[in-house]
């Protein structure tokens, strides 16, 4: 049901304002007319119940049918006051008609001597009546109209939030791959099984990848599966010269991440480090919960005659937009060369749900 009778304590509120509207309109008829109190009662309540229901379902239709925001509002504001003007006559000639069924019982306690003095005060509170009762649904129904058009501009900025996370996570995709099958291609003359196992392990890194698609984010247990895929692919490359040792607690382990967090960070450790390096190196995972705070730190080795380490790139611009788009400013990422070492440290806040 519509309007200010929608929910059960809406009705029940109207209920009491109509209720206070009859007790004031009694003791107007007392003091004006110098009736009785069970008179002005009788004549009152009932008569206001009725008009106080009837004038809401009829402002609620109105407001919705002649909007303030509409191509003509001075039209709008004409049409609400003659509204106004007939709901008053219509509300004195139905408490006429109350007042001479009511005298029909010939009851002392029942019915009033409706002087005219009377009848234009029924007729000018019932256009009052009526006016405030346009005023209140008018503000009614912006309010829903503007929570309207909040949520709808809420849920269009979640859509672009997660077209840009797609967008941003489908670039780590096309890069990995293309370094991937050029390593195949080079292992096929030299090393037909290595190419052979980089090819299965491929493919199984890609399968879980594509299962993660669909979620927005997964455990880090989850997500470590993933990057040691991604580690036996890179080991066949470089067999004894790329390490990687992890140190992942339990409560971080269940913490949720976004997807693929993790792997471009490895993917530059190789790339700008281990690949660099004659003898190899070693990369260190770490991941610790701090109370809110999930804290995963990626360490490199590097070479130390080489130039200074790089200080951006595609994968950590990447994945530094990602957590800006999935946790705004609740989450950081910081990278820095520390002696033969260089080290990526990302914060989020430890989340077990996705709520």
């Amino acid at each position: 049901m519509p309007g200010p009778l929608s929910s059960r304590r809406g009705a029940a509120l109207y209920a009491l304002v109509c209720l206070g509207l009859g007790l004031a309109l009694a003791g107007v008829i007392v003091a004006a007319a110098g009736a009785r109190w069970p008179n002005a009662l009788l004549f009152a309540l009932p008569l206001t119940l009725v008009y106080a229901v009837a004038a809401g379902f009829s402002a609620y239709y109105l407001c919705r049918a002649y909007p303030l925001n509409g191509a003509r509002p001075l039209g709008v504001v004409g049409v609400m006051a003659l509204a106004a003007l007939c709901a008053g006559m219509l509300w004195n000639a139905l408490a006429e008609a109350w007042n001479a069924l009511l005298l029909l019982f010939e009851l002392r306690w029942a019915g009033l001597t409706l002087t005219p003095a009377l009848s234009l005060l029924m007729f000018g509170l019932g256009a009052l009546l009526y006016a405030l009762a346009l005023a209140v649904h008018f503000l009614a129904v912006e309010f829903l109209r503007a929570s309207a058009a909040e949520q709808g501009e809420m849920q269009s900025r979640l859509m672009a939030q997660e077209a840009q996370l797609r967008m941003l996570r489908s670039q780590i995709d096309p890069h990995f791959l293309f370094n991937s099958l050029n390593s195949i291609s080079a292992l096929t003359s030299i090393n037909p099984a290595g190419a052979r196992e980089m090819t299965l392990q491929l493919a199984s890194f890609y399968r879980r990848s594509l299962g993660m698609e669909a979620h927005k984010k997964v455990t880090l247990e989850q997500e470590m599966a993933l990057v040691r895929h991604f580690v036996a692919i890179e080991q066949i490359r470089f067999g004894e010269r790329l390490r990687v040792e992890e140190a992942i607690d339990a409560a971080a382990a269940a913490c949720l991440v976004p997807p693929m967090i993790i792997q471009p960070l490895l993917e530059n450790a190789v790339k700008h480090g281990i690949c660099n390096m004659t003898e190899g190196g070693v990369i260190r995972i770490e991941a610790r919960r701090l109370g809110s705070l999930l804290r995963i730190n990626v360490v490199n080795a590097i070479d130390a005659d080489l130039a200074p380490a790089r200080a951006g790139g595609v994968g950590l611009d990447n994945v530094r937009q990602r957590l800006a788009g999935a946790y705004l400013h609740e989450a950081s990422i910081h990278w820095a060369r520390r002696d033969n070492s260089f080290g990526v440290e990302i914060n989020m806040p430890a989340q077990t749900s996705e709520e």
